[in-house]
């Protein structure tokens, strides 16, 4: 991987869909990813169930240099102790891009406030396994103040593995509508919606996609991305507008793939540089 970086003259990569978990958190996650269930479908076998060091040990020898640990709430009274971990664990992490998350719940204006106090660089949620709708009269204020502070917010927003919550680009959207400034980041390109989720991005100026597992063989076997796509893939790119993210640890296969599997797109050498570098530096 060094090699493939290097070889397009970039520093190394920067992945802005990376999970670091608290302990007992991230069994329960990968217990429900190998077995399958409501919310991950069939399951698979995790490549990188590995402890915690040897994860940023392999992080570190691959050259990603910049990645979150993205956590998210799927229930009340969990975002605030969530966020406590994630930002210590991003002190002690000098790669890591200290992040939060939240929950439509009361006291979510202020754990929002105060982790974006705390430093709080990236947001993260998830509408599937939340359960939530991202419309909530309890989350529009902090909608708006992430939209002032400019910070992105990785939101899964579409239905895959398999749909479930208030996913699709209508509810997103009608909070775009609301807050046009929000920085929003659109997990996994939004597949397998790819087409109202890319006229998001080309509508709202800080709307963006991030690559998360697409392009994949494991996620062209059943939810391809369309070719009809490609040319606003690779205006969106050059944009600003696509990041790389690869949902690392908990994927069915090397993280290479995920490189390979954009260079196999043969968008150039400056979308690729624009993707795992550019775009992400800019927006962080």
């Amino acid at each position: 991987m060094p090699d493939w970086w290097r070889g397009l003259g970039l520093p190394g990569l920067i992945d802005l869909h990376v999970h670091f978990l608290p302990e007992r958190m991230q069994r329960r996650v990968w217990h429900h990813f190998r077995h399958g269930g409501p919310l991950v479908g069939d399951g698979w076998k995790i490549e990188y169930e590995w402890p915690v060091e040897e994860r940023l040990a392999r992080l570190r020898e691959m050259g990603v240099r910049t990645f979150p640990a993205l956590a998210y709430a799927h229930k009340t009274d969990m975002a605030a102790d969530l966020n406590a971990w994630t930002l210590d664990f991003a002190r002690r992490t000098p790669e890591c891009l200290p992040s939060a998350t939240f929950y439509p719940e009361p006291g979510v204006v202020d754990y929002v406030r105060r982790a974006l106090a705390d430093g709080a660089r990236i947001f993260k949620v998830h509408l599937q396994v939340g359960g939530f709708d991202p419309r909530s009269e309890e989350l529009d204020e902090v909608w708006g103040l992430l939209a002032e502070a400019g910070v992105p917010v990785v939101t899964h927003a579409s239905s895959v593995p398999v749909p479930g919550g208030h996913v699709g680009a209508e509810p997103i959207g009608r909070v775009l509508r609301r807050h046009p400034a929000l920085r929003l980041v659109i997990a996994h390109l939004g597949m397998p919606e790819y087409d109202p989720f890319f006229e998001l991005a080309a509508r709202y100026e800080r709307v963006a996609l991030d690559t998360t597992m697409a392009f994949t063989d494991f996620a062209e076997r059943g939810m391809p991305f369309p070719a009809r796509l490609r040319p606003a893939l690779l205006d969106l790119g050059l944009a600003g507008k696509v990041v790389l993210g690869s949902d690392f640890p908990t994927i069915p296969y090397a993280y290479a793939h995920q490189l390979d599997a954009l260079a196999r797109l043969g968008l150039g050498d400056a979308w690729l540089r624009a993707v795992c570098w550019d775009n992400g530096a800019d927006m962080i």
